[in-house]
């Protein structure tokens, strides 16, 4: 590197945008530390509710199975859900998904004919199983995303404070 005063300004300069970038990043890396954990809160409310959600679930089956018998015929007989929707909101550049399954109103798919109250016990815990799962999905890709850009902006922020920072400031010693 020459030593001239042209040099010496535009070291002066990078220095300055490296560390008004350095801030930036740190602010960033902040912003999206406080989304995460709100994410974080909503998973733990979430898994205590859907753990109970699937253990009734399966209780339900299980009745189902034992008063009935195997269901797989029955099962078969359920309809395909199309109706799952995802959008996406920024967080500082990070496209965060919002999951959506529009909740239609309950109609057992199979008649009365060929089933019985446990049955549609568990057709009705088993939807609410689902609605939670597609919330979970949501909340976990979410944490996932976050996480991943928390990572790329400590990496960023570290770079500019331990290496960029300190070279041009030598630099400017130097010249």
């Amino acid at each position: 590197m020459l030593v001239t005063k042209g040099n010496l300004l535009a070291n002066k300069e990078s220095l300055r945008l490296a560390r008004v970038g350095y801030d930036l990043m740190d602010r960033k890396r902040m912003i999206l530390m406080q989304e995460l954990t709100k994410l974080m809160d909503d998973v733990k409310e979430l898994r205590d509710v859907i753990d109970v959600a699937y253990e009734e679930a399966y209780v339900a089956l299980q009745r189902a199975n034992v008063s009935y018998g195997v269901i797989d015929r029955l099962a078969k007989l359920m309809p395909i859900e199309d109706d799952i929707k995802i959008v996406y909101r920024s967080v500082m550049g990070i496209e965060i998904p919002k999951v959506t399954l529009e909740e239609k109103p309950l109609e057992i798919p199979f008649s009365l004919g060929i089933s019985n109250s446990t049955l549609d016990d568990v057709f009705i815990k088993m939807r609410q199983v689902k609605y939670y799962t597609v919330k979970l999905a949501e909340l976990d890709n979410g944490m996932y995303r976050l996480a991943k850009a928390i990572e790329k902006s400590r990496k960023r922020a570290n770079a500019l404070d331990k290496i960029v920072i300190p070279d041009l400031e030598n630099n400017i010693r130097v010249i």
